[in-house]
């Protein structure tokens, strides 16, 4: 079957074998795949990554052990945790110390023909979802974390800094749940996106407002937007770390310190408030797709991806 290969910095395109379905898991036909931010990161070579990548995926369960299963689209959880230790047992799999992740550490990702998964890592598509709205559950899962980790008052005004794919996700989840959002971009095709959904945006030509938010997420995925998220932040504010960037960057803490403010990692979320989102069509993410290529001209997609202006690249698997 065929594959994407990740490894010194190029990407391939392989012959492989199919995997073996094992007692527990699924084995899924992919429809559709998304080239995220971590990703073109992992070419680059954050984890020092080689392999198979691909963590936003729709497919088509073809056997497994749960008879229900059969034959439906599906999306899937990326961690996979051992069951086993106090995180697994918790529901917090994502944390588990020994954990394999889907495209990223150790378990080979979604851009290949076949791929399996845990059945408990699966979630039933609705049918009221088209796969190309499906193939973002994922990131949509990741922006409504946020939710989860602090209580942001309703009407309460959040500034985003980023328009790349996922701080679009963001803003939407955000305003979709009754906060008071401001993007910050550089794209004005990018932030229009948004402004139609009613959040307020600022193309970004001048020196960013100082102490200006109580909630700030950094989704820049640049190795300054911390710095700029800080910057905004009023004194005993938040800050939300979305950006994954290959490499250590250097960090004044200063402002944090002295500000006393609050800096919250955030990650994977879950995915049933995402598939809610997209069936009640309060998000729009069919605007952010810039192209569709088939999965064995990975190399040509991989390198659209990595263009100004460019949102969301699918990989066709059928």
């Amino acid at each position: 079957m065929l594959a994407v290969h990740l490894e010194n910095r190029r990407v391939e395109t392989r012959n492989v074998p199919r995997p073996r379905r094992t007692e527990g898991a699924a084995l899924i036909r992919l429809l559709l795949g998304g080239i995220c931010n971590t990703d073109l990161e992992l070419l680059r070579g954050y984890y020092g990554f080689r392999g198979i990548p691909g963590h936003e995926f729709v497919g088509e369960v073809v056997a497994a052990d749960n008879p229900h299963l059969l034959g439906r689209r599906v999306v899937g959880e990326i961690n996979l945790g051992c069951g086993k230790c106090d995180w697994c047992r918790s529901g917090l799999r994502r944390h588990c110390p020994t954990r394999t992740v889907l495209g990223i550490v150790r378990h080979p990702g979604a851009f290949r023909e076949f791929l399996t998964l845990p059945e408990t890592n699966l979630h039933v598509v609705p049918d009221s979802v088209r796969t190309e709205e499906a193939v973002f559950v994922e990131p949509l899962a990741a922006a409504g974390e946020i939710l989860d980790q602090v209580e942001i008052p309703d009407r309460a005004e959040v500034a985003v800094l980023g328009d790349g794919k996922l701080g679009l996700l963001i803003a939407q989840v955000l305003n979709a749940q009754r906060k008071s959002v401001h993007l910050y971009g550089r794209h004005r095709s990018k932030l229009r996106i948004v402004e139609r959904a009613g959040v307020q945006v600022t193309l970004i030509k001048r020196k960013l407002p100082s102490n200006a938010y109580s909630w700030v997420v950094d989704a820049t995925g640049s190795a300054d937007g911390f710095r700029h998220a800080v910057q905004m932040t009023r004194p005993r504010g938040t800050v939300f770390l979305k950006s994954t960037v290959h490499g250590t960057t250097k960090t004044d803490m200063a402002p944090v310190i002295v500000n006393e403010l609050t800096l919250v990692g955030s990650r994977c979320g879950r995915f049933e408030p995402a598939l809610a989102l997209l069936q009640s069509r309060s998000v729009n993410v069919a605007d952010m797709i810039s192209d569709s290529l088939p999965l064995g001209q990975a190399k040509r997609a991989f390198a659209l991806a990595t263009k100004a202006g460019v949102l969301k690249v699918l990989l066709q698997g059928d």
